[in-house]
C-alpha cells in the first residue's frame, strides 16, 4: 500500500490560567479515520511561541509536577528580555524550548502505541492567549 498522508487541525479554549491539557482522546479520534487501521507515524504540532507537547502521565499529579516544575525554572517576573504582555510574558516565549511544540508518535495497526500511562498534553503557561490550534498529521 501506497504511503498516505492525512493532516487537520482543531482549536482548543486553554483559558487565562496555566494548563496541562489532555489531548490524547482528539489524536485518536483523528487516526481511526486517518490511519485506517495502518502503521505510521503521528505528529502532533502547535504553531505557537508559547505552547509545547508533553507525552506524559496525566490524572496521578504528574501534570501538575510539570507545571509546578516549569514555574520554578521560569517564574513569572520582570527579569525577561521579552517584554510585552502579561508581568513574565517573557518566559511563555522560552517555554517552547523545554517543552517542544511537536511531538512524533507510533501508530500501530491504526492506534497509538504509548505507554499504559502516557498522554498527549498540550502545555500552555500563556494566560494573554486563550486560543490555541493543534495540527495532527498521520504519516502512513
Amino acid at each position: 500500500m501506497a504511503d498516505t498522508f492525512h493532516s487537520l487541525t482543531f482549536e482548543v479554549t486553554t483559558g487565562s490560567a496555566e494548563v496541562a491539557l489532555d489531548i490524547t482522546e482528539r489524536c485518536e479520534s483523528f487516526l481511526t479515520t486517518a490511519a485506517g487501521g495502518r502503521d505510521g507515524l503521528l505528529n502532533v504540532f502547535v504553531p505557537h511561541a508559547t505552547a509545547g507537547i508533553a507525552v506524559i502521565e496525566t490524572g496521578a499529579g504528574s501534570d501538575q509536577d510539570l507545571l509546578a516544575t516549569l514555574r520554578h525554572l521560569l517564574p513569572a517576573d520582570d527579569r525577561w528580555r521579552h517584554s510585552h504582555g502579561s508581568p513574565g510574558h517573557g518566559r511563555d516565549h522560552v517555554l517552547p524550548g523545554l517543552v517542544a511544540p511537536h511531538a512524533t508518535l507510533p501508530v500501530i495497526s491504526g492506534r497509538l502505541a504509548l505507554g499504559i500511562w502516557q498522554s498527549i498534553v498540550l502545555i500552555d503557561t500563556n494566560g494573554d492567549n486563550p486560543r490555541r490550534t493543534v495540527r495532527l498529521s498521520f504519516l502512513g
